[in-house]
């Protein structure tokens, strides 16, 4: 059963649903963004009985937006607990704390984030909202004197995007405080099957441009990243789901890994696989197949086989988030030809209305050994080739 919600639901996702004939609840928001009446739409009532009687009901969902209609109609259920275990921080942290004992964290509310005495803080840190999504006032701290900074512009930055989301997906009135970790980032998407044994249906590498940029920009997969990291982050969501009960669990997962291998957990995000429709689609476009129906089949995807022609490619998301220092309002055009011409195999453009969520759109690559560069070049570019400014004259 597929719950849809804003802000996006791709042409893949929705194709999935109507060539297997998913049920899609309907609600206000999902009829508002899908106009086939061919699909297999199932009402509000009708969707809140299924899973009330059918144990083996399996859920998806797009997009945390959709939290609030959970929280609502399914309280009956475990799953607004589990979805809030893992959505808040603070509450994640506590969870897994005793199996990290060494790992640092402490919940701050916003209002006394300014009260804090910066000097009894260990540097550096990262500070970022308890409910957050993409990497909206996240920030790494190196010493006293950035705290200070960092925390007197969390008020403007967080004025920017306001009402971007929902208070279920980015809330800012609690903040968690937590140890830097140096080491290699990835996500991984996966879900927990009835059996409750993880299966672990991608991992991408979360690429930065330095230690001090915590955005979204580059996420990439291959053969080498999964193979080398797969049989441990199978073993780390096995504490997750036997803490948190999962069976039948989808989620999107951020870890870092550090030299000496060791995974130390980040976040996870609950119900879905990489927000935008970004990671779920990505596995049908690096590996053939479809993330939605293996985890509502209870599919395992097939490596050895998957590898064969693929073994030294590599397949990379890029999030087009505007760093560009220019503000949306002051922006009359992306150039979106002139950014695939920098791409030897773009594989799709996805573009968002970049006024409304500060995000140009998202791009699909496939990139060869030869040619990585092309990764290192949107890292760090400022995107202001593609960008042409209003005429103020």
């Amino acid at each position: 059963m597929l719950l849809i919600d804003k802000p996006f639901a791709s042409d893949f996702l929705i194709k999935t649903i109507k060539d297997n004939k998913f049920p899609i609840i309907t609600t206000a928001a999902s009829k508002s963004m899908i106009s086939d009446t061919s699909l297999n739409w199932i009402s509000e009532k009708e969707a809140v009985e299924r899973y009330k009687n059918e144990s083996d009901l399996l859920l998806y969902s797009n997009s945390e937006n959709a939290i609030s209609w959970i929280e609502k109609h399914l309280k009956f259920s475990r799953l607004p607990s589990q979805i809030q275990l893992f959505k808040n921080k603070i509450l994640f942290r506590e969870l897994l704390k005793d199996a990290f004992p060494n790992y640092f964290f402490k919940g701050v509310q916003l209002t006394e984030l300014t009260k804090l005495d910066a000097s009894k803080l260990k540097f550096p840190l990262i500070l970022k909202p308890a409910v957050g999504f993409f990497s909206l006032a996240v920030h790494k701290v190196d010493n006293a004197s950035e705290w200070k900074k960092v925390v007197e512009n969390i008020a403007q930055e967080i004025e920017a995007f306001k009402g971007m989301y929902p208070k279920e997906v980015v809330d800012v009135s609690d903040f968690i405080i937590e140890q830097y970790i140096e080491g290699e980032e990835y996500a991984i998407d996966c879900y927990f099957n009835k059996n409750g044994d993880p299966v672990v249906l991608n991992v991408m590498h979360h690429i930065f441009s330095s230690d001090k940029d915590v955005s979204d920009r580059v996420y990439s997969t291959s053969k080498e990243i999964i193979e080398k990291h797969k049989s441990e982050i199978e073993g780390f969501l096995k504490i997750v789901g036997e803490r948190a009960h999962l069976k039948n669990f989808p989620m999107h997962v951020e870890i870092r890994v550090d030299s000496n291998n060791a995974i130390i957990p980040i976040e996870i995000n609950p119900l879905r696989f990489g927000g935008w429709c970004t990671t779920g689609d990505m596995s049908y476009f690096a590996y053939g197949f479809n993330s939605y129906e293996q985890f509502l089949y209870q599919k395992v995807p097939n490596w050895n086989t998957i590898f064969e022609t693929r073994k030294d490619t590599f397949y990379s998301l890029i999030v087009l988030d505007n760093n560009s220092g220019i503000n949306e309002k002051d922006i009359a055009s992306f150039n979106y030809e002139l950014l695939l011409k920098d791409f030897k195999k773009p594989l799709n453009l996805r573009k968002v209305d970049f006024r409304k969520y500060a995000v140009f759109g998202f791009l699909f690559i496939e990139t060869s050994k030869e040619n990585k560069s092309e990764l290192n070049n949107i890292l760090t570019s400022n995107l202001r080739k593609y960008i042409t400014v209003k005429n103020t004259d």
